[in-house]
């Protein structure tokens, strides 16, 4: 059973580098999402408005989502395996690939990198508004860059390692609940007036499941910032856009540059490998918000960071791949 669900999760991972999230398929995220939706507006009707009703009923929606999320998908896990063991592992890979977003996160920021290079900063604007929650209508060229070059490196904790942790140690169920924290915390974890109380439960959940993760996340990043400097090395090139010590320096320095405890993890070594400066002042639902930059402006930012976050990212997830890799060859021997 540990072969098959460790091979799971490979087949997963590979699924999702080859298939990734087809539009014309039904995605379990989207109904966790409608979830939360229809039961925040319950909620807000039967809790008082207010810090404590408003806590009350921000903490009720984590425990019905999760609650519902996680039995909704252990039924459908455990049922697959009382049919056959093959058919468990199946379903499981089909979990794994739902939940995994490297392709998804690939595809839809590199259509900020090739909007950019016909020369259209308009449609790279509209492509980069996609993927941020920041307001995108004021942001220059290198605004739209910086975004999506943070947004590749902060998902890379969160919609691939993170994931991936979670489908290694806890099976399908368990990277469904996951899912369910994190899309939780994306929809109702904003700090303004509106959420800052109905949203603190999940929000403060989503900090404690992604401390290690993204700590994770950050020690493979630096690992791909060296492999990815290494190569490019080869090339014989002058001058190197990588940097793999840099990026030991900046994490070390600005890893808690942010108000999330996690966020700034992986976000910190991007910026330190590829040399630029990240994060900064942003505007969120038409108000300004003071951020600290992480990272030097060693060389201006340029589109092309958008590929090279990429790589990075690309790099990272197969290292995180290894030790499952290695897992599996040890309980098939």
């Amino acid at each position: 059973m540990i072969r098959l669900h460790l091979l799971a999760v490979l087949t997963g991972c590979f699924l999702d580098m080859c298939l990734g999230d087809p539009h014309w398929i039904w995605h379990p995220v989207c109904g966790i999402g409608s979830l939360i939706s229809r039961l925040e507006k319950w909620l807000r009707k039967r809790f008082p408005q207010g810090k404590e009703g408003e806590l009350a009923a921000g903490t009720w929606l984590v425990v019905i989502v999760l609650f519902t999320t996680g039995a909704i998908s252990a039924a459908v896990f455990a049922g697959a395996c009382f049919l056959s063991p093959y058919a468990g592992f199946f379903v499981e890979s089909m979990m794994c690939c739902q939940m995994m977003a490297w392709r998804s996160l690939r595809t839809e920021s590199m259509k900020v990198y090739k909007a950019f290079n016909m020369n259209d900063v308009e449609e790279a604007r509209k492509a980069v508004s996609m993927i941020v929650g920041r307001d995108t209508k004021t942001l220059t060229g290198t605004g739209i860059t910086k975004a999506a070059v943070e947004t590749v490196a902060e998902n890379t904790s969160d919609g691939i390692i993170a994931p991936l942790l979670a489908m290694t140690l806890f099976g399908g169920p368990g990277v469904f609940l996951y899912k369910a924290v994190n899309t939780m915390d994306s929809m109702v974890g904003y700090k303004n007036d509106r959420y800052l109380w109905f949203g603190r439960a999940a929000a403060r959940l989503d900090d404690i499941c992604n401390f290690i993760p993204a700590r994770l996340s950050a020690v493979f990043m630096i690992g791909a910032g060296y492999v990815c400097q290494f190569f490019y090395g080869l090339r014989g090139k002058k001058e190197n856009p990588y940097n793999g010590r840099n990026g030991i320096k900046i994490f070390k320095r600005d890893r808690f540059k942010h108000k999330s405890p996690n966020s700034a993890q992986t976000e910190a070594v991007c910026a330190g490998v590829l040399q630029i400066e990240l994060a900064g002042n942003a505007f969120y639902f038409g108000k300004l918000y003071e951020k600290p930059t992480i990272g030097d402006a060693i060389r201006p930012v340029e589109h092309e960071d958008i590929r090279r976050a990429n790589c990075l990212m690309t790099v990272t997830y197969l290292l995180a791949l290894v030790p499952v890799l290695i897992l599996f060859i040890i309980v098939s021997l």
